[in-house]
């Protein structure tokens, strides 16, 4: 019998979508319309290993610039695991992001293999689920992000993410299916939110704002763009205790929790004011 050869290959979009479907068998519930923003991150950040002419692991490697990259989509095929074949693509991915400090938020269960890596742990998030409904807050300076120039969006979000993520942001709060909120004052964004469809529900991410009672606006109006006997999903780290009071107030459980991880510093971004991480995939 000849043995199949194990090749490491930038994905095509469909093997991205291969991956999406990965992830939603793993749990991890994605978007339904994720795939066009994650490529315009970096559409060769995403590896796929193939055995043979079989695809049986991914890895998501975005390199946001030359300083600052996020690992996600960390899978393979059930049937192949514990052959070496993860780890050589993870060897491959990190490769890619050398000279980067590396982001990822990961299953708890593997922080000390990530530690092993060279990973090592910032705080964990914790994923909210709850139901949608209700209706939106009226007088609180609500805008379609859409609407507004992108550089004010991408101003407000520097504060938030350790990289320019133009591409990407431009993607996401455009998304199919999506709505986009920010919340201006005196002139200026002072939050703002994405809800967005999945293959369970709805989740918000970003959730940024300057204050608690600012993000609890926002989440109401998100919510009220799913209906009352939809999921909704929020990720939050658990640092942020106001954030995570925020989401016990409107009844939402927690249902699972990851490890936010790097290789270098951790990156000084206002975490207090992250109500909701934008994806755990792509940070």
């Amino acid at each position: 019998m000849i043995e199949k050869k194990y090749s490491i290959r930038v994905m095509t979009k469909q093997d991205l979508v291969q991956a999406v479907d990965w992830a939603a068998a793993e749990g991890w519930n994605p978007g339904l319309y994720d795939i066009e923003s994650f490529y315009a991150a970096d559409p060769n950040g995403f590896l796929v290993g193939y055995l043979g002419e079989e695809p049986i692991s991914s890895i998501s490697v975005v390199k946001y610039d030359d300083s600052y990259g996020f690992l996600g989509f960390y899978i393979v095929k059930p049937e192949y695991r514990g052959r070496g074949y993860g780890f050589e693509l993870w060897q491959a991915g990190l490769q890619y992001l050398a000279g980067c400090n590396v982001g990822l938020d990961g299953v708890v269960e593997q922080q000390a293999n990530y530690k092993q890596s060279g990973f090592k742990l910032a705080y964990g998030n914790i994923r909210f689920e709850g139901f949608g409904g209700g209706e939106e807050p009226e007088g609180i300076g609500l805008n379609d992000l859409c609407e507004l120039p992108l550089s004010e969006v991408l101003d407000y979000d520097h504060a938030f993410f350790p990289a320019d993520r133009q591409c990407f942001l431009q993607a996401w709060i455009g998304q199919t299916g999506s709505t986009a909120l920010g919340i201006k004052q005196a002139g200026k964004l002072v939050g703002y939110g994405v809800i967005r469809p999945c293959r369970n529900g709805f989740k918000i991410g970003p959730l940024f704002a300057d204050d608690v009672l600012l993000a609890e606006e926002l989440f109401l109006a998100l919510k009220a763009h799913a209906s009352a006997t939809d999921n909704i999903y929020l990720d939050v780290p658990e640092v942020n205790l106001p954030g995570v009071a925020l989401a016990k107030k409107y009844n939402m459980e927690p249902v699972f929790t990851t490890a936010r991880m790097y290789t270098g510093d951790i990156p000084a971004i206002s975490v207090n004011r992250t109500f909701g991480v934008t994806t755990f995939e792509l940070g």
